[in-house]
């Protein structure tokens, strides 16, 4: 269920942070048609109730949260990351008065937003080799997930964690064929068993996002 304009009204009053444009050079991340609100897996969208592409923004673009849904993986297809050190992303996270973002896996937990990329050939499968085709920043993450200007500045030197098992550390061959074979880029929202299993709001709420460099 998509958030109407009107109730983003209190939201905006609510807002005590203005966000300032992204700069120029930020632009190319920026454009909301590059993205995609998932993960597609054999056709079916693993999110849902909610748009499949972020709405367009002054200052980026922006995701609804559903009430009655969930917001899964937010992701671009960027490319290798060799030779590339850190991935940026700024965003701010708008919410009505007393709005919980939660798990959908398990509301009891607390919501957590982090930064990832998939190597470009996963099957989805998790098994053999495909354990380290997706790999997420928990060393640091946003958790939980509440209002307010937020960065991320995660390095791609820090002990990123695959699905199972894996760790940079302790797969590094696995994590530098990651990187230098990379496919799509963004960032999940999840909590309860998974960081990517997705989260709904329990009100009008959304994630503007203003700014995402890979430098």
């Amino acid at each position: 269920m998509l958030v109407r304009t009107s109730a983003f009204a209190a939201i905006a009053i609510a807002a005590t942070v203005a966000a300032a444009p992204a700069p120029a050079s930020a632009r190319s991340f920026l454009n909301p048609a590059l993205w995609e609100v998932g993960p597609i897996i054999h056709g079916r969208n693993h999110s849902f109730g909610v748009a499949a592409r972020p709405a367009p923004h002054p200052h980026g673009f922006a995701i609804d949260i559903p009430t009655r849904g969930s917001v899964n993986y937010v992701t671009f297809r960027h490319g290798s990351l060799a030779g590339k050190s850190r991935i940026v992303m700024r965003y701010r996270v708008e919410a009505a008065p007393g709005v919980r973002i939660l798990p959908r896996t398990n509301p009891a937990q607390a919501s957590i937003l982090s930064l990832y990329f998939q190597r470009a050939g996963d099957d989805w499968s998790s098994r053999g080799p495909f354990e380290a085709y997706r790999w997420y920043s928990t060393f640091r993450t946003h958790s939980p997930i509440g209002p307010g200007e937020h960065v991320l500045t995660i390095p791609l030197n820090g002990n990123w964690t695959a699905v199972m098992t894996s760790s940079a550390r302790t797969n590094p061959m696995g994590f530098r064929q990651a990187l230098a074979e990379a496919d799509r880029v963004g960032f999940v929202l999840g909590g309860g068993d998974g960081y990517g299993k997705g989260v709904f709001a329990t009100g009008p709420a959304r994630i503007v996002v203003t700014d995402f460099r890979v430098e």
